[in-house]
């Protein structure tokens, strides 16, 4: 078991190797005031490397071949000779997804991106053997005429504070030693020797930190609720059943600073009085999976999980528990039913988890970037956490921003940035001149964001009261392409796929609503088919057993609200304004623009275009199965939608 001294001592000495990753500072600094510590406790330390490579190892970028870029990397380096000078590490998530595989070289912060196997030769032998970063390769908002700008400076980065990913994308997530270079289980290690349960609780309270995997209860409140009652035994649990369509925050979380989370878990059983944690995953994250398996054995075997931590006499595990992919169980007491052995259903509440969670004894039970959250608070003081955000809605908040915007990516920003900075600014604005219709916010329970309140800020209350909702963080933005009637079909076929069935509102209702959207969507609803959308929504949101059922009808409400003379256009004029839904429009070419090319022919699927070379060609709509592939051909723009 390594002692709070022990720890300091590997603190400094991983200090001087990734500290600059963290700081922004020189290697010299930061090795020479590691080395000044260690000597001054008898430990001596050289830096084993001249350079860090950094390769983006999160699901995004494996998925787009950084592994393999990785080992090229390993492969060119050991051909010049540099194995014992230069070090390949894999992280985590970045955050610009968009640009993977994405690679960092430190300690310049030389930020390669698009990166292709062929380019890594040159890299090598010109960054990492003459000392010349390759420009041409670098993201190119970071060159500036003859300067290169450290990515912190670029417009997807500048306005963002990272608490909950502070790490990652900057440690090793499978080296404990790292993620203890950047003050990791200094929180667990001040918590277990400086302060009582009580106190631990109130500095949760003191923050303001609530929880960010859906309606934002107050962190500190739901422990306290928890240490009020005894028994026997108590549990901690972690929700990293992430299901939303497009978010990806926690696995992020997970793949790239797994400690952060056990830490955490770690202080919340010491203050509620658990001794027991699980973490609930889904098996369909691999990597997350795999590192969080690594990162317990690491910390059970420096003592910083299991019995008498620190010597304090504070017992503490952790176990994972493997979801199967039900969206159900991210419903709090659907998740506990799961982790029991049972099939994921959610149970009536009262009693609430703090009296009667997890196999019937007090629990808690919080989301991965809630967790990421808490050591920092610790370390820094909730009057810190507190001086974020707005007077609600404390700290920074994770977004996984996608959709219609050019960086798609994982950003976090404090609490009040206003939509408009996270979509144009951060995101780089909407692609190919489109203008900004909508954003998506909390997944299937959320709802649509118009360009009218573009200008919102960012938090909970604010994003309830224009009838959408903060949830795990998913933020999809949508162009004027988009029909927002397919949009809300959308959601709710995903809710009545992923309906647990056990209450008849839910079960029921969801489907009855989807089969009026459909049939709005294929020309064949009525206006009092809206009447009926909204009469179902209020039974489902005041009878429905869980919030997946409750809040199942945001996304019809909202773009009912907002857009709905998209709603008449279909019904009353039998058309798709966006020109999305296929039985409301047919394909015709353009005699004026069609040069007889016949490549759009050529495509078809259903020969459905007929015509001769160098004539106009003609689309039969009866075969016409409107696949869009003929478009896609087209050189001229002779095909359109009526």
């Amino acid at each position: 078991m390594k002692s709070l001294d022990e720890l300091k001592v590997i603190r400094e000495k991983m200090r001087g190797e990734v500290g600059y990753r963290v700081e922004h500072k020189t290697p010299v600094d930061i090795a020479g005031a590691a080395a000044s510590y260690l000597a001054a406790n008898g430990e001596k330390w050289d830096t084993s490397y001249r350079a860090h490579v950094l390769v983006c190892g999160g699901t995004g970028c494996t998925s787009s071949g950084s592994k393999r870029i990785a080992e090229k990397l390993e492969e060119e380096i050991e051909k010049q000779g540099l194995k014992d000078e230069v070090c390949v590490i894999r992280t985590g998530c970045f955050g610009l997804c968009a640009l993977g595989p994405i690679m960092i070289v430190y300690p310049e912060g030389s930020f390669y991106s698009m990166m292709k196997e062929e380019n890594i030769p040159r890299i090598v032998e010109e960054h990492l053997v003459k000392g010349n970063v390759v420009k041409d390769l670098l993201y190119e908002e970071t060159v500036h005429e003859d300067e290169i700008l450290p990515l912190q400076e670029t417009n997807f980065y500048k306005k963002q504070h990272r608490v909950a990913l502070r790490n990652c994308g900057v440690i090793n997530p499978e080296n404990i030693e790292e993620y203890i270079g950047t003050r990791g289980y200094e929180a667990l290690g001040k918590v277990l020797t400086e302060m009582t349960p009580e106190q631990v609780i109130q500095t949760m309270l003191d923050s303001g930190l609530r929880g960010r995997g859906g309606a934002g209860f107050p962190t500190g409140l739901k422990w306290k609720f928890a240490a009020a009652n005894d028994a026997d035994q108590k549990y901690v649990c972690c929700n990293a059943d992430e299901g939303d369509p497009g978010a990806f925050m926690d696995r992020s979380v997970l793949e790239g600073d797994p400690h952060v989370v056990l830490e955490a878990m770690a202080i919340a059983g010491y203050a509620i009085g658990a001794s027991q944690g699980y973490i609930y995953v889904r098996a369909e994250y691999p990597i997350a999976v795999e590192r969080l398996n690594i990162a317990i054995g690491q910390a059970r075997e420096y003592g910083l999980l299991g019995k008498d931590i620190f010597g304090t006499g504070f017992d503490f595990d952790i176990e994972l528990r493997l979801g199967a992919g039900a969206f159900v169980c991210g419903e709090e007491t659907a998740l506990m039913t799961s982790i029991e052995g049972n099939r994921g259903e959610p149970r009536p509440r009262p009693p609430f988890p703090a009296l009667k969670g997890l196999f019937a004894k007090p629990t808690i039970l919080n989301n991965v970037e809630t967790y990421a959250n808490i050591p920092q608070i610790i370390l820094n003081g909730p009057e810190w956490f507190a001086s974020m955000g707005t007077e609600k809605s404390k700290g920074t908040k994770v977004f996984a921003l996608g959709g219609k915007v050019k960086n798609i990516g994982l950003v976090e920003i404090p609490m009040g940035t206003t939509l408009r900075e996270i979509v144009e600014e951060i995101g780089g604005g909407i692609p190919n001149g489109k203008k900004f219709k909508a954003a998506q916010t909390g997944g299937p329970s959320g709802g649509c964001i118009p360009a009218e309140h573009f200008d919102v800020p960012i938090d909970y209350d604010n994003l309830m009261a224009i009838g959408s909702m903060m949830g795990s963080g998913g933020l999809i933005v949508m162009d004027e392409d988009t029909c927002m009637v397919d949009i809300a079909k959308f959601f709710l076929e995903f809710t009545v796929d992923e309906s647990c069935g056990k209450c008849t509102p839910c079960r029921v209702g969801t489907r009855r609503m989807l089969e009026i959207l459909d049939k709005i969507t294929k020309g064949q609803g009525t206006m009092e088919d809206l009447d009926r959308l909204e009469e179902l929504a209020e039974h489902l949101s005041s009878n429905s057993l869980c919030a997946l059922g409750q809040t199942a009808p945001n996304p019809v409400l909202s773009t009912l609200r907002y857009f709905k003379d998209e709603y008449i256009a279909h019904i009353v004029d039998k058309k798709c304004p966006a020109g999305v839904c296929k039985e409301l429009f047919t394909y015709k070419i353009n005699p004026d623009k069609c040069k007889g090319c016949t490549a759009c022919a050529r495509v078809c699927p259903n020969s459905a275009i007929s015509g001769t070379v160098k004539n106009p060609h003609s689309i039969d709509s009866d075969k016409c199965v409107k696949c869009g592939a003929c478009v896609e051909k087209c050189r001229f723009g002779a095909i359109y939608k009526d």
